[in-house]
Order: structure tokens, then sequence, then C-alpha cells
């Protein structure tokens, strides 16, 4: 491929149909770069190490006493498709998975996909498999246009539970004993199982000038959050928190609504021996990055975007901020922000949503609301969001570990 930042990247996303999978690989980093993995908090923690908790990590390195944090925050999981705890159809002579929609799913975009299974199995003592198929295994096919002869002038319109149930065989296993043999393990009690699109990573463009892939949103982010704390040279503890259940809006024991940041910087500050005062000091002086990607400028659909906000691919990360808090980013965290890039010439570009256009939201006003520290919400400009391949430019995953690693010393 050429771009190392790219042959790094594209491993993570092809390795990663899951948020589990996503703390595996991100575990794999760490190993190799020398941190230590940590069950609990209950006696001192290591110098650089993490801890994880289903499909949400978190890593550390401890900087100065009373030195301010520096956090990067990302979520590990996306909208997709996932299978119910019994979900054996037979219809019509078809074998079919139930399945639950997860997240706001861009739901024509899993139509006539080859779809792989992911995820994991839990046994009668606790022990945790994981387990990932990356052949053509099941398939939502969209009715022929024979049957809805006006799809293409009023446009698709799915029924979310009768419409999206998936192919995977005619006579096919019980979706038990099929999950028993792929994952080598007898004594299931229960599992998570994620479908997911089985092409990979790859490069797009006459130029090369831009990246498709499932999961661009936001594991990107988790990508230049892992990699940058690893090669993080700085005084400040810094820290890169992977949540899950962003997309279903946070409020988990592994989402940025609960509680596993705090408990981090609470044995921080209690192992160097911090008293109170200087807790909420240290906290005053500290910065957290929300990295989510953001939206590019669409040129099909140019009305959606305000004009002077409108970021575009291969142009910097782009700066989010939104005067009703669903970006966290206030005018001095964006000046922290603007004068690290400046310092470092690294290019920063501003996404504000128009007044008649509603953004999403991310980790960061809920991370400043719980712990008091100050966030800045950034992201990669894509195309496709929620799809179930996503677009972006080829250069920007490089400008955002760029931003990662600088913020990580600022």
């Amino acid at each position: 491929m050429g771009n190392p930042h790219l042959d790094s990247l594209f491993h993570w996303l092809d390795a990663s149909p899951t948020p589990f999978h996503v703390v595996n690989t991100a575990r794999t980093v760490l190993d190799a770069a020398g941190f230590v993995a940590h069950d609990g908090f209950g006696a001192d923690i290591s110098p650089r190490g993490y801890f994880v908790r289903d499909g949400a990590i978190i890593a550390w390195s401890l900087g100065d006493t009373h030195a301010p944090f520096r956090i990067v925050g990302a979520h590990t999981d996306s909208p997709n498709l996932r299978v119910q705890p019994n979900p054996d159809v037979v219809s019509h002579g078809w074998a079919q998975l139930g399945i639950e929609i997860y997240g706001g799913v861009l739901m024509n975009s899993w139509l006539d996909r080859d779809l792989g299974l992911a995820g994991r199995t839990i046994s009668s003592d606790g022990s945790i498999a994981l387990f990932s198929v990356d052949s053509a295994l099941a398939r939502i096919p969209q009715l022929a246009i024979h049957l809805d002869r006006e799809i293409n002038d009023r446009g698709l319109l799915l029924d979310r539970h009768q419409h999206t149930v998936p192919v995977w065989g005619v006579e096919a296993p019980l979706f038990s004993e099929w999950l028993q043999d792929v994952a080598r393990v007898d004594d299931i009690v229960a599992f998570d199982a994620h479908l997911f699109d089985i092409q990979k990573a790859s490069v797009l463009g006459v130029d090369s000038s831009l990246i498709a892939s499932a999961r661009l949103d936001n594991q990107l982010s988790c990508w230049a959050a892992i990699h940058g704390l690893v090669h993080a040279d700085s005084s400040y503890t810094c820290i890169a928190v992977l949540n899950d259940h962003e997309e279903v809006g946070s409020e988990s024991a592994t989402g940025a609504g609960g509680p596993l940041l705090e408990h981090l910087l609470a044995v921080i500050d209690a192992q160097q021996a911090l008293s109170p005062g200087e807790t909420h000091d240290r906290r005053l002086t500290s910065w957290c990055l929300s990295a989510d990607n953001a939206h590019a400028v669409h040129p099909n659909y140019r009305e959606r975007h305000e004009s002077r906000h409108a970021p575009l691919p291969n142009h910097g990360v782009a700066l989010k901020l939104n005067g009703n808090q669903r970006y966290a980013t206030s005018a001095r965290g964006a000046a922290h922000l603007r004068s690290i890039a400046d310092a470092k010439a690294l290019p920063l570009q501003t996404f504000v949503s128009r007044n008649n256009m509603p953004c999403g939201s991310t980790i960061g006003p809920i991370t400043a609301t719980r712990l008091g520290i100050e966030a800045i919400d950034v992201g990669v400009p894509q195309l496709s969001m929620h799809s179930a391949r996503e677009l972006c430019g080829a250069d920007d995953p490089g400008h955002l570990l760029n931003l990662v690693q600088a913020f990580l010393k600022f």
C-alpha cells in the first residue's frame, strides 16, 4: 500500500468486526508496546498499563505527580445488526436469522451485501471466546423491481422488523449448533453475535485519495487514540479510553456515561497521594479530546451543510462546535487545540451544523459532565456515516494521529 498509517489502520479495521474485537486489537498493540494488563485496581497500577471490560478498554501512561490529565476518548461500537438469542427462522423454504437493529443504522446500505458473523461466546464458568467468520454467510435480499416498480420514484420503504431478516441458507443448521462448531465451545450459555460486511478496507479513487471501509465511525478514532498513546512522549498523565455503546446513548457500565474513566482517575489520584483540593485543581487544568468522525460536505447534498463550516476530505481533522452542547468544545477549548495545531503545522477545519439540521452527539459532553474536565470534540470528515461501508480522505487518518500525539504532549 505504501502508506504506513493506512497499512496499520486497515489491519485494525479488518481485524475488528465487533467492539470485543476492537478491544482485542487494541490489546495486541498495547502488549507489543510493553503496557501491562490489569485485572482490576486493587493494587498499585503500572506506569503504563490497561484495563479491559467487555467492549471497552482504558489505557494509561503515568506522568509527573500533580501533572494534569490528557485524555483521548473514542467509542468501539458502530451501528449494525445483531443476532437475537433465539434466531432460527424457517420461512417458505428459506433459512433465516432473526436480528435486532443496533443504533442508527443506514438500513438500505445493508441490503444485498455479503455478511459474515463475529462476536463472543460465554460459557457456564464465565470463560469468554471470540469468534469471527469472514466468509459470505448471510444476505438481506432486496425485493425485485418488478414487484416494486415505483421504488425509484417514491424511495425505498423498509419495515425495520419484517424486511430486515437475513437469509443464511436453505437447509441451514440450528444457529446454536453452528456457533458451537465455529467457536469450538460446547458449553455456550450466552453469546453476542454481530453481522458485518466482509468486504475489506480499501483505497478508493482514480487518484487513490480516499479510503472505504466498514466502521470508520468510530474505529478510525480508536486506532488513532491507541497508537497516539503508545507513542506519547509527555510529562502529562496520558489516557486513551475506548467506550462501548455510544451509538445508543452511552448509558452502560462500559459506556461514557458509566464509571470506567472516573474510577481510573480516582485510582491515579490516590496512588499519587493527591489531596481532594489537588484532585480538583488537576481536573481544572486537564483536557479531554473526544474523537468521533464528522460530516464531510456531500457534493450531491450541498444544501444540507452550513457552507462556511463544511469540512473537506484530506484537509485535516474537523474541530466540532455546537452552542447547544451536542459537542463539548468551548471557545477556550477551540483556542487550545488551534494553538497546538498551529505550533505543529497541522491542518484543522471547523464543523458547525445548520440551524435546521440537528447534529448528533458524542462522548465529549458526557465525559465533561461526569468529570468536570473540559472536552474538545474533533473528528475526521467522512461521507456515508452509519452506512455498512463508509468513506473518508486517505490523508486524514494521519492528520488525526498527528493531532492526537501533539495534544497528549501540550
